[in-house]
């Protein structure tokens, strides 16, 4: 009986300590401004309640919904800026509910001036902090006017070619003179798979970072389509690298977990990025 009690407080005092050691860690990111949340197109073949639901699961607290993504069983309809207002506020509720926050939203595309703010009226009614997007070169001054008009950031996205922005000078050139509401969303593994070194890219865009979609991809092998995502600290990207240098710039805003693998059954692998950005985390700061 006393080897039983005494096996169980071996195992409680190992939890303990492994849940304050998780805390602290993720408290140290959180200090330092980083805010380590989910794209919700990571489970697309899911609906945005069962999203929120696996970043509760996971410990997040932030996500970036995606729009085009069915609400829910209890909430009819997907998630598109022209939702009205009490739609809007059963999102927010059940976000709430789990402790999640809606913190961006992306990656879109507007075709009008109507439509870029009919897109920040919803951002701000919904207390979206970010918007990710991918604007024609000709809306990129009046979507500054509106992001300081609202005063929400814009994080432009960089998908692979034939986007417009899909390499960092192009990004570059195309936001000078443009106030500092204006920043870009970093996907790595785009550039990654574009044959840019996303540490160098990083730093090239140094001051202009709002936020990431943040991931390790696989070595691309010969007649591979493309590099799929793999668990952080497995894949060819430097991702030691691109922390420490998103640590000199004294960056501060959300990373995305974008896992676009394991569709079906992603969880565990996303756990297993978390607890390596939270070792990382640890050692950095």
């Amino acid at each position: 009986m006393m080897k039983n009690t005494f096996r169980y407080l071996c195992v409680t005092l190992v939890i303990i300590s492994f849940s304050v050691r998780a805390f602290s860690q993720a408290d140290k990111a959180e200090k330092a401004g980083w805010h380590l949340g989910i794209q919700a197109y990571t489970f697309h073949k899911f609906s945005l309640q069962e999203a929120i639901d696996k970043a509760h699961q996971l410990g997040l607290k932030y996500i970036e919904v995606y729009y085009g993504q069915t609400l829910g069983e209890d909430i009819p309809g997907t998630m598109d800026f022209h939702m009205d207002k009490a739609t809007q506020k059963k999102v927010l509720a059940y976000a709430k509910s789990k402790g999640v926050k809606i913190v961006a939203s992306g990656v879109i595309i507007c075709h009008s001036e109507a439509e870029w703010r009919q897109l920040f009226e919803f951002a701000s009614s919904m207390g979206i902090e970010t918007i990710t997007c991918e604007p024609d070169y000709k809306y990129l001054k009046y979507v500054d006017q509106l992001a300081n008009q609202y005063r929400i950031d814009v994080a432009i996205h960089n998908h692979p070619k034939p986007s417009l922005y899909w390499n960092p000078e192009l990004f570059l050139n195309a936001v000078k003179g443009l106030s500092n509401r204006i920043g870009a969303c970093a996907d790595v593994g785009h550039w990654e798979r574009m044959g840019i070194d996303p540490v160098k890219a990083l730093k090239m865009c140094e001051g202009r970072v709002k936020s990431l979609h943040f991931k390790d991809v696989k070595e691309k092998e010969a007649g591979e389509a493309e590099q799929h995502d793999v668990i952080w600290g497995t894949g060819v990207c430097d991702v030691d690298g691109m922390l420490k240098e998103l640590k000199r710039q004294n960056f501060k805003g959300l990373f995305s977990i974008e896992y676009e693998y394991n569709w079906d059954n992603s969880v565990p692998d996303i756990g297993k990025c978390i607890d390596y950005f939270q070792q990382e985390v640890n050692e950095l700061f």
